[in-house]
């Protein structure tokens, strides 16, 4: 450990450890229930898997695959079936929860009902590995608190009652309290889940920040599959037999891991644009000419209407070619022969489809 100094210039002690270190590690690990004298359920088995400093891994997995199971099992809320957990080197089930709360903090779905508290006062709640029986705070757990809040952008939230907050900000003050503990290791279920599209990208480019910028381990689990491909250092794929696979998101989408983790009928993982696309016969095909923003959204919508589409001239017999020559798109379709320009992608759509129900 060694002590440094926040923002507000007051000392804390810094718990991280070498980036050579490994923050957490798995050994044969089997999660699942018990209940009672009956067999217990078992999840998953045979994990062995390994969490550096700065380092932001995302799980990823099915429905019921298991991955709020491992999370709570890690942050040692549920008994491990068999096997083992280290942090820090230590076995998990030999640390006393004041011990495991000074290196590891948890956030979970669940909504914290805190009443009339103020941001700073929840905050301020990870501050309890360090303070004594009577839970002030001292100075420097103050200056911990705010650096905190800083730290994921929330200070100005600092004397708002938790209760007005909106969800993001309400989510930036629980990472803010999980922060707080000074951990090495964060956990978080779902910690995207009620936000909007901006604001989950804004959540996961604070996570980042805090592993690469902190030294910070974070492992999350979400269902947000394009962000974590964009966003991860590893993922962790759980299959719905259990089975976990790890990897840098590229390998494990070329290696085809990724599309195998969630399989659908009449869907399939596009290695070309990283997402998931309907399986269906296209109504027709497409050759599409120009470049840029432009082309990519005029294909995406063509590819939405049912037309398989291609790049470049490939003897379909219907072209469109985006036209951009003075900042606003204009789309020319050719077919048969006749050339018809469109001031919009609706429009273009519009007469494609009249075109194909005239044809059929």
């Amino acid at each position: 450990m060694m002590t440094t100094v926040d923002a507000s210039g007051l000392p804390f002690t810094d718990n991280r450890l070498p980036a050579s270190a490994p923050i957490l590690q798995t050994h044969d690990l089997t999660i699942g229930y018990r209940h009672g004298r009956k067999q217990p359920r078992i999840v998953a088995e045979a994990l062995n898997v390994t969490l550096h400093q700065g380092e932001l891994v995302c799980l990823l997995g099915p429905n019921g695959a298991g991955k709020s199971t491992l999370l709570r099992t890690m942050a040692g809320l549920q008994p491990l079936l068999h096997g083992r957990i280290t942090l820090h080197g230590d076995d998990l089930t030999h640390l006393t929860p004041a011990q495991i709360a000074r290196r590891l903090s948890i956030v979970l779905t669940e909504r914290i009902d805190a009443g009339a508290m103020t941001a700073y006062g929840l905050v301020a709640l990870g501050r309890h590995p360090y303070t004594n029986w009577t839970g002030q705070l001292s100075e420097q757990d103050e200056g911990v608190v705010r650096w905190a809040l800083t730290a994921v952008g929330a200070a100005d939230l600092a004397g708002r009652q938790i209760n007005t907050l909106s969800d993001g900000e309400r989510q930036k003050v629980m990472i803010a309290r999980a922060l707080a503990q000074e951990p090495t290791l964060i956990l978080l279920d779902e910690p995207t889940a009620y936000l909007d599209l901006p604001r989950r990208v804004e959540i996961m480019r604070i996570l980042r920040q805090l592993a690469r910028q902190e030294g910070r381990a974070i492992l999350l689990s979400t269902h947000d599959l394009d962000l974590a491909l964009r966003t991860a250092d590893q993922l962790w794929l759980m299959a719905a037999d259990g089975s976990l696979q790890t990897g840098a998101p590229e390998d494990l989408v070329l290696s085809g891991a990724f599309g195998r983790t969630f399989p659908s009928d009449g869907v399939a993982f596009d290695l070309q644009t990283g997402s998931f696309r309907l399986l269906e016969q296209p109504i027709g095909r497409i050759d599409l000419a120009g470049n840029g923003a432009g082309a990519f959204w005029t294909m995406r919508a063509l590819e939405r209407a049912g037309f398989a589409v291609q790049p470049g001239a490939n003897g379909a017999p219907v072209q469109v070619e985006v036209l951009n020559g003075d900042g606003r798109y204009r789309w020319q379709l050719t077919r048969e022969g006749q050339n018809q320009t469109c001031l919009s992608l609706q429009e273009l759509l519009r007469i494609l489809g009249k075109k194909e129900k005239a044809g059929k």
